[in-house]
């Protein structure tokens, strides 16, 4: 594998195969939602252990009907975390539910579960956890606290596709399980998503809340019973997701091996001796990440420039970094909703710090040293 000029945070890759047969998609004149369609929803319910799957235009759109399918709305309560992609918070309010923020374990970067304990109220309905990077939470103890307090889970495993707990799949059990296949994840469709359910009553509202709500009965009869959306995978992305579900144990296991030569060389290069925090180690407590990614946390107090300074130097040494996340609780709009600074102090810290180093398969070992060598070089430059 050859170094890359610009070494990029990440990089999908699709192979000659799958293109091939994308253009005999676009040949067909079969183009949106069909065969390849439920032919992906079969591989991903076989991945995780036959239950129900339903594939989606987003993953975005799957959380918003697992909310939906869990009856949740006004009035009612979700318990989430700060460090995600907005969209696990925005789908809350969309469905007119307030999101509860609670703070992250410092270690493994995911939400505290002594946190979702304290946050429950008579108003909480469900319990929607983010697996940082792949890595998953305690699962035994998340749904031994949802099964005392009534609740619903729903997951959001966006990055978690073949992580495991206790050797179990993410999605082979559980509750409401989501995935995302957007253009950054360890497979992806492009853009899509995938929603695990638990019955056919479920996976059959689901289909329809992706569609407008529509229920067909012979040639020509319609009826629509409830609202819905516009979400429903094309045959097209359908087919990039097939492809690349043929490479998922491939991609998982360099992935792995990637992350090791990144301990390794971020030792070699005394990354923690200048203050810089590496992620937890491959194995967690019976939890195995996919290392969906390879996160750093900068001591950007002492930094001349801060975080922002760090990437500038990567990227002037042809290196893409990338921040996965802001603290969503300190978006203005969820400022707007009563949310301020130093109510969580974990999740604001990292935050502020957090830095997404490249990792993808097609990265050689050369590439890694690079980045160690190079993050190190640019922070020594920046420290006092």
């Amino acid at each position: 594998m050859s170094a890359l000029a610009f070494l990029p945070f990440t990089r999908p890759d699709i192979d000659a195969d799958t293109i091939a047969e994308v253009g005999r998609v676009l040949a067909s004149g079969w183009i949106t939602s069909g065969p390849k369609m439920l032919a992906f929803e079969a591989q991903l319910s076989g991945l995780f252990g036959g239950r129900p799957v339903r594939a989606f235009a987003n993953g975005t759109a799957t959380m918003e009907a697992a909310l939906r399918l869990a009856d949740i709305g006004p009035g009612d309560e979700v318990i989430t975390t700060a460090i995600t992609w907005v969209a696990t918070a925005n789908v809350i309010v969309a469905v007119g539910a307030r999101p509860v923020f609670v703070d992250v374990d410092r270690r493994t970067r995911n939400i505290d579960l002594d946190a979702v304990e304290a946050a429950i109220t008579p108003r909480t309905r469900a319990i929607m956890p983010v697996y940082l990077a792949g890595l998953p939470v305690d699962m035994d103890r998340l749904y031994s606290i949802a099964r005392q307090h009534g609740l619903r889970v729903i997951e959001d495993a966006a990055q978690a596709i073949d992580s495991r707990w206790n050797g179990q799949r993410i999605g082979s059990f559980g509750d409401l399980v989501s995935f995302s296949f957007q253009a950054n994840k360890n497979i992806t469709c492009a853009e899509g998503g995938c929603l695990v359910l638990n019955s056919s009553a479920e996976a059959d509202l689901a289909e329809r809340l992706r569609l407008q709500g529509v229920v067909r009965s012979g040639l020509d009869g319609m009826d629509v019973e409830t609202p819905g959306g516009k979400s429903n995978l094309t045959d097209i992305n359908a087919t990039i997701g097939l492809g690349q579900l043929a490479k998922l144990p491939d991609v998982t296991r360099r992935r792995a091996e990637l992350a090791q030569t990144y301990f390794e060389c971020a030792a070699q290069a005394g990354l923690e001796a200048l203050g810089i925090e590496l992620p937890p180690p491959i194995n967690t407590a019976g939890a195995i990440t996919n290392w969906h990614m390879f996160q750093v946390l900068l001591p950007a107090e002492r930094l001349r420039g801060g975080r922002a300074a760090v990437m500038q130097a990567l990227r002037d040494a042809g290196i893409g970094a990338g921040v996965h996340y802001p603290a969503v609780h300190l978006f203005s709009y969820y400022r707007s909703l009563g949310w301020r600074d130093g109510m969580l102090p974990n999740a604001e810290r990292l935050g502020r710090t957090i830095l997404t180093l490249p990792l993808f398969p097609a990265m050689g070992s050369s590439d890694v040293e690079r980045v160690c060598l190079s993050l190190a070089e640019s922070c020594k430059r920046l420290l006092p």
